[in-house]
């Protein structure tokens, strides 16, 4: 019987477990590194694909975090404007009040100068509201631009030629996708208050001495008012047997004249398509003018309160009687009160587009919070690892690992004198 000897290519088994135990130990690794981070891909190369779609949602939570943090900055600003305008309608409202106590018609002229005083603080408090800044400087009310301040009062505190000036770019940026404008239009806020009640204006024959007066009036009939115009002279007259008052109302617009309308105070008159309520009574020749309001006299809000207080220092003048100087502080009392109600309604109007504009913010800060919940699935989904799938995978690779040890140390201490032996 002939006996058969094999080589045995030892080196070459060698190798080749020295070689799957390097594979396997840096498999090992890579899992390790991939479980302390909890992530599936770690590298661009442990998957293209994945790495891209993990990088495109890393991007967009990047891009979210700064618009959410812009936003804040607006949200903070039109907060800041919103109770500012909050402040000054506090302030208008004190200054109303103060007029409503000037023309009780029991104040002196001594009386009246110290509250036209507390007018003037009022004043001033409101200018440096509309001058308001946030926190980075600017103002609150400039509108669509310029970082100087709105409304300019010259060093000495007077009014500038003749009345406030905006300063800032009218208008007001709407919401956009992602942000809110951080600034209010202070020329919507604060400037163009209509004159009287901004349809037609009644004002006091110059030569009148009587107490007679009026309100601001209104439109009751618009398209009566078209045809019958707003151009009205009123002569009022005084029967001296009788005391009997009348008055003849004569159309500027048609020419035609009515003469001997019975008159009694507080007498709520109708001149085609608008009306006015007369108080007080008048002397025998005094006048009424009406006439359209001139678009091109609108006041700031700060001009309708400086003419209140122009007319606190100076009731009438000296060539009247004290029942005309009455009645002129009385009528120009109305027209002043009229012109606080209207800015209160303005800036009422603009607060609550402050409002608007906060109830955007959150409904931005809502839809960017859930972008930014699915970004980070997006990213999640590409890159993260199944943590339990991946401890499965390190323990099955450490115990090939292991076994691929253990198999190269027992080829190791292998040799031809042991298959001898």
């Amino acid at each position: 019987m002939a006996n058969t000897f094999t080589r045995l290519g030892t080196a070459n088994t060698f190798d080749a477990a020295r070689q799957t135990l390097q594979t396997r130990q840096a498999t090992l690794a890579d899992l390790q590194a991939k479980l302390t981070e909890g992530k599936r891909v770690v590298r661009p190369s442990d998957d293209p694909t994945s790495a891209a779609q993990a990088e495109r949602a890393q991007t967009r939570i990047a891009r979210i975090t700064v618009e959410q943090r812009a936003l804040e900055t607006q949200k903070s600003a039109i907060q800041l404007g919103e109770s500012t305008l909050g402040d000054a309608t506090g302030l208008l409202q004190q200054f109303r009040d103060l007029l409503v106590q000037a023309g009780g018609g029991v104040n002196s002229p001594t009386e009246r100068e110290t509250i036209a005083k507390q007018l003037v603080g009022l004043r001033d408090e409101l200018v440096a509201l509309a001058n308001r800044k946030d926190a980075n400087g600017l103002p609150l009310f400039h509108g669509l631009g310029s970082t100087a301040a709105p409304f300019e009062v010259s060093a000495d505190g007077t009014v500038p030629d003749p009345d406030y000036s905006f300063n800032g770019l009218a208008g007001q940026a709407g919401a956009g996708e992602v942000a809110i404008p951080g600034t209010l239009d202070g020329r919507a806020t604060w400037m163009d208050v209509p004159e009287s009640n901004g349809v037609f204006k009644v004002s006091l024959g110059t030569g009148n001495t009587g107490k007679m007066y009026t309100d601001v009036g209104l439109v009751k009939d618009a398209a009566l008012m078209g045809s019958e115009g707003t151009d009205f002279s009123l002569s009022f007259h005084v029967d001296a047997a009788t005391g009997a008052m009348s008055y003849d109302v004569t159309n500027n617009t048609t020419g035609v004249t009515t003469t001997g309308l019975p008159y009694k105070e507080n007498q709520t008159i109708t001149l085609g398509g608008i009306a006015m309520v007369v108080k007080g009574v008048p002397a025998e020749g005094d006048r009424l003018e009406v006439d359209a309001t001139v678009p091109s006299e609108r006041p700031s809000v700060f001009g309708v309160l400086d003419r209140a207080i122009a007319g606190m220092y100076e009731p009438g003048s000296s060539t009247k009687g004290a029942a005309s100087a009455d009645a002129n502080f009385n009528h120009e009392l109305a027209i002043s009160l009229a012109q606080v109600d209207t800015s209160l309604e303005r800036i009422g109007a603009v607060r609550g587009r402050a409002g608007d504009l906060l109830n955007r913010a959150d409904r931005i800060h809502d839809t960017q919070e859930d972008r930014s919940v699915q970004a980070e699935g997006d990213r999640s989904r590409a890159e993260d690892m199944d943590m339990i799938q991946g401890l499965s995978d390190f323990q099955n690779q450490q115990t090939s690992y292991q076994v691929a040890l253990q198999t190269y140390a027992s080829i190791q201490k292998l040799s031809l004198f042991d298959f001898l032996r």
